[in-house]
């Protein structure tokens, strides 16, 4: 038999033994995708360091929507996010120490971490000469594969001692946003001929601002800082998002650092996580040469009505950046998010743009309402301003998703440093029902 007629053989018996009735997981009580029948999320542990809050139990049963809100080891986003504006300084870094360790750094503290996280930042040699020389157009894959390079050069990659998950943890926070910023400007000279420059991190900069020079060199200070609290609105959401969970999961067999944290980066790159982001950036642009007047209310909802019915666009029925798991009434992240896109559209010059983008956000609120008329409440997520924000500072789309990562491993290594250091740690292992029935063997021969 030809190879590829074994691969269509195999492929076409995949389809019948992947085959598994609906009524069965309603028969067994199965939470597929570890969700209950109210759409929330199976409790499976406990935690100390995130809480995401979208809605309230009702005495009796039931949910009640209510404005989002996110927490970072007890304090309010919001409140660190204002803060961190009114006093006109950087903030992912302090963010980074409250994450890691519980508790908010005074000023000596800060300095001293700022200056670890900076003498961290350059790469080994030969981790930079690698990814130099890895081909391919996917960052994620580069970043997934230079972390686990990272295993190489750690003599004490394999211990799992309070200190050393520490350094660990202070030493990838560190190293992403070199990683990060080498391999895209490896992917500019190797698929557009452009120049390949190699800028090494300066000292006495933030994470941030070390980012934005050895990516492009050029950047504004308003550049700097809006990436700065995009980094700290998604440094953590809780231990139930689905990156975040497969660290945890994968570190609860106490594996090394380095093979979690790649685990995180693997389930981070797809659509349905990490790439929303890239996904309501393209449907901005479509709608931006589809929608004759951006200021047409009709026009905007007749549209959405189309794309809800699956008739244009890519005919998939969503609209992109609308909706969360746990978000009901809003997601605080979105609302601090927009603040900034404001901003910084003044400083572009996209206020046209701008507007046309939180427009879109109120009709598809409101044509989703009318349209799905399943009487859920939903909001705009993060995703909806993110992409928008990135291109208005001036970063291409192949490192929309690197830069969640660049934030989340903060939350990653927090998570996997928990789930580590708590009494009564076991492997997380949940049960599958197996449905089918036995089967008696048949010899070779016979079949």
């Amino acid at each position: 038999m030809k190879k590829e007629y074994i691969i269509y053989k195999l492929s076409e018996e995949m389809k019948n033994a992947t085959r598994i009735e609906n009524e069965l997981f309603k028969k067994f009580d199965v939470k597929r995708g570890l969700r209950n029948e109210d759409g929330t999320g199976v409790l499976v542990g406990l935690t100390k360091i995130g809480n995401v809050v979208g809605y309230e139990r009702i005495p009796g049963g039931g949910l009640k929507p209510i404005p989002g809100k996110l927490f970072y080891r007890g304090y309010d986003l919001d409140d660190l996010v204002h803060s961190i504006i009114k006093e006109k300084r950087f903030g992912f870094e302090e963010v980074a120490f409250l994450l890691l360790s519980g508790n908010l750094p005074d000023k000596e503290e800060l300095a001293s971490f700022r200056e670890l996280v900076n003498d961290n930042t350059p790469l080994e040699q030969k981790t930079k000469m690698n990814i130099i020389e890895l081909e391919g157009n996917n960052i994620m894959n580069i970043l997934a594969r230079s972390v686990l390079e990272m295993y190489r050069f750690d003599p004490q990659a394999d211990d799992t001692s309070r200190d050393n998950l520490m350094r660990q943890s202070i030493d990838l926070i560190s190293k992403f946003p070199t990683i990060i910023a080498y391999a895209y400007n490896m992917l500019r000279h190797a698929t557009h001929g452009r120049s390949l420059h190699i800028r090494h991190p300066r000292e006495n900069l933030s994470i941030a601002e070390n980012f934005l020079y050895m990516l492009k060199k050029d950047y504004t200070e308003l550049d700097a800082r809006t990436l700065d609290l995009l980094l700290v609105l998604q440094a953590e959401h809780g231990g139930g998002n689905n990156s975040t969970f497969t660290v945890r999961v994968v570190s609860s067999s106490r594996t090394d650092t380095y093979s979690a944290i790649a685990a995180g980066i693997g389930s981070l790159k797809g659509p349905l996580h990490g790439g929303a982001n890239i996904q309501v950036a393209d449907m901005f642009h479509h709608l931006q040469e589809n929608i004759k007047d951006w200021k047409n209310v009709d026009e905007i909802d007749t549209y959405f009505t189309r794309m809800l019915n699956k008739e244009v666009y890519n005919k998939t029925g969503l609209i992109y950046g609308i909706g969360h798991a746990v978000y009901t009434i809003s997601d605080p992240r979105a609302v601090l998010l927009k603040e900034l896109a404001r901003d910084l559209a003044k400083e572009k010059g996209k206020e046209e743009e701008f507007a046309f983008l939180e427009l879109l956000e109120e009709r598809a609120i409101a044509m989703f309402g009318k349209i799905k008329n399943n009487g859920k409440t939903v909001s705009s997520n993060i995703d909806f301003y993110s992409g928008f924000v990135y291109e208005l500072i001036g970063l291409p789309q192949e490192i929309f998703t690197p830069l969640f990562a660049m934030a989340r491993i903060v939350g990653w290594c927090a998570h996997r440093n928990e789930e580590l250091n708590f009494e009564g740690k076991r492997i997380i292992r949940p049960a599958y029902k197996n449905v089918l029935e036995e089967l008696e063997y048949v010899p070779l021969k016979e079949r």
